[in-house]
């Protein structure tokens, strides 16, 4: 599961479309309808937010958000209601660049032209329910050494 800090328009349709499955399976791990991934690393920010489940909502809709920028056709009725879709979680630049530099490294083989695009970009923006702060990578990246 990879639920990236990165505004969702630096993906690719494949990336979109997969961030978009990943971030309903989250959902439902937050809101406690499934017992799968109920410890998986990418949800502890989330976790940390005073309301896990809103979290995990506002990040679904602006998911959404650029998939019907695109033309594409995800259903919002598939995210769960909330009154309030406030969320800023913190993360740490150092974070961004990794997620960044790990996006244009699978782009290169999936879609060279979708890497192209990025290059050039030095400082990528966050999704929107993110705000940067200075920081490392986070402790829960796998491959972060």
């Amino acid at each position: 599961m990879r639920l990236w800090s990165l505004h969702p328009r630096y993906l690719d349709a494949r990336g979109l479309v997969a961030l978009w499955r990943e971030g309903l399976l989250a959902q439902k791990v937050l809101t406690g309808a499934t017992r799968g991934y109920r410890s998986h690393p990418q949800l502890e920010r989330f976790r940390a937010h005073p309301q896990p489940g809103c979290a995990i909502v506002a990040y679904l809709h602006a998911v959404c958000d650029e998939a019907q920028r695109r033309g594409y056709r995800f259903d919002r009725a598939k995210i769960a209601a909330f009154d309030n879709y406030d969320c800023q979680i913190p993360v740490a630049d150092g974070q961004m660049q990794y997620e960044f530099t790990h996006l244009c490294a699978k782009l290169s083989q999936r879609d060279p032209s979708a890497r192209e695009r990025l290059r050039g970009i030095p400082d990528p923006e966050p999704h929107p329910c993110f705000v940067v702060v200075p920081g490392p990578v986070a402790s829960w990246e796998r491959n972060s050494a």
